[in-house]
């Protein structure tokens, strides 16, 4: 469980609520060219992993233990998080910022592949949906705190010299340079350290085997797997289905911070508390959600959270500063504001239900015997597809800004996350084909 809290931090500060706004509203020329740059590098972190992931994937089912591969991926995940302190504001060439961020993807996507390949070892069935979501909860406690952290000491609140907390950064970092944005990135690296030890120490994992075949006797198991998968309805449509949803939510969470800092002129304090809200109500979603799986079953919390997350996303989409579901409103008004955090708050739980279910519910798709090759398949069939959301909002916002349709930057922004919508409505429509567990009692 402490995995997850070491690791939200990165999804938090790096992927969506400190990062990537200051990067798009700072470092790049502008918002809707940052929403640009930053979906073509988490879709190239993405596609590396899809590149990679079945290979890996069946080497390390061959071989045993999941740690050595949690730590190398952990290490390149680390270092790059590292080096995104480098990434000043204004500088030329993107180029290299933009490789550290798909590196930093990259390595910490993987790590938590091979992480979540181990739970099905340490709990039996009935406890898995309490594990589930116990981990995403406190996951999102690890991302509440550090975010607190950034705001409360080190980032300054616009036009200031002094943090949310009133006091000066910490460390002497220079808020001209923006060095309290730039520094989420060491934090992220530095906690995902300190706090992933415990896993490496006190966690069990798979006995060593032979490595010698291991290549090809792993290549081979899933080679059969893929080739039975379409005879299997259940079990296939449920791997697509999370395929699409799971990408939309991870795209969601990618560009919301970029959204709020170009449409809606946010401050990255203001981006923080959206942040803080949307980890407090995540923990809570994650919690209840596993409570509602062993109540309801699990396919009830995923349609639930998944209708939810379709309603945010049209909220999120037809908010502006004048315009709240696509209907005006008066000029100096809160409500936009107010509306968006409504929907950070509604994402947030229901992400979080979404993603503590989705596991448990794969377990129902597979024989007691393969559920650990059923995680491995659900994480490759996740990650081998993380660039489709990326790159769509980044080909969309490309073409709404383009010279020919001559659109603002801002509504050009607002069309460009149009497709995350669409994923969650593919992700919804293949769900009835998927069956679950009858719920308890």
């Amino acid at each position: 469980m402490l995995f997850d809290w070491a690791q939200q931090p990165f999804h938090t500060l790096i992927i969506t609520f400190v990062f990537a706004p200051y990067f798009a509203a700072a470092v790049a020329p502008d918002a809707a060219r940052g929403q640009e740059l930053w979906g073509y590098a988490t879709g190239i972190g993405g596609l590396m992993i899809a590149l990679s992931s079945p290979v890996l994937g069946a080497i390390a089912d061959a071989s045993g233990p999941r740690k050595p591969w949690i730590f190398g991926f952990s290490t390149i995940g680390v270092l790059a998080c590292a080096a995104l302190w480098f990434a000043v504001p204004g500088m030329t060439p993107l180029w290299p910022v933009l490789v550290v961020v798909a590196l930093a993807f990259f390595g910490m996507e993987f790590a938590a592949v091979f992480n979540n390949a181990m739970m099905p070892t340490l709990v039996p069935r009935s406890e898995l949906g309490r594990l589930s979501g116990s981990a995403w909860g406190l996951g999102y406690l690890g991302g509440l705190a550090s975010l607190v952290l950034v705001l409360g000491f080190m980032s300054t609140t616009s036009g200031t010299s002094h943090t949310l907390l009133g006091v000066e950064p910490i460390f002497g970092l220079d808020p001209m340079q923006r060095e309290g944005d730039r520094a989420a990135g060491p934090l992220t690296a530095l906690w995902y350290v300190v706090f992933v030890l415990p896993m490496f120490l006190l966690t069990p994992d798979q006995p060593r085997r032979s490595v010698a075949g291991a290549v090809r006797q792993g290549l081979r198991q899933l080679g059969r797997t893929l080739y039975r998968l379409p005879s299997e309805r259940s079990y296939f449509s449920f791997l697509a289905s999370s395929m699409f949803y799971r990408d939309a939510l991870n795209a969601l969470y990618t560009f919301g911070g970029i959204y709020a800092a170009g449409v809606l002129n946010w401050s990255i304090t203001q981006i923080g508390l959206f942040g803080i809200l949307a980890n407090i109500t995540g923990a809570l979603g994650a919690w209840a959600g596993g409570r509602m799986d062993q109540a309801f079953g699990p396919k009830a919390v995923v349609t639930t959270s998944i209708l939810t997350l379709s309603f945010c996303c049209l909220l999120v989409i037809s908010t502006t500063r004048s315009d709240v579901l696509f209907l005006p409103v008066g000029g100096a008004t809160a409500l936009p504001d107010v509306v968006f955090f409504l929907a950070g708050a509604l994402i947030g739980a229901a992400g979080g239900a979404v993603q503590a279910a989705s596991r448990t519910l794969l377990v129902d798709q597979a024989p007691r015997a393969q559920v650990t090759e059923a995680f491995g398949l659900y994480a490759l069939s996740g990650k081998a597809t993380t660039f489709i959301g990326p790159f769509s909002v980044a080909a969309a916002t490309a073409y709404f800004s383009s010279e020919a349709l001559a659109l603002a930057p801002e509504t050009a922004q607002r069309l460009g996350v149009t497709p995350i919508l669409v994923l969650f409505l593919l992700g919804l429509i293949l769900l009835p084909l998927v069956r679950s567990r009858q719920p308890a009692g």
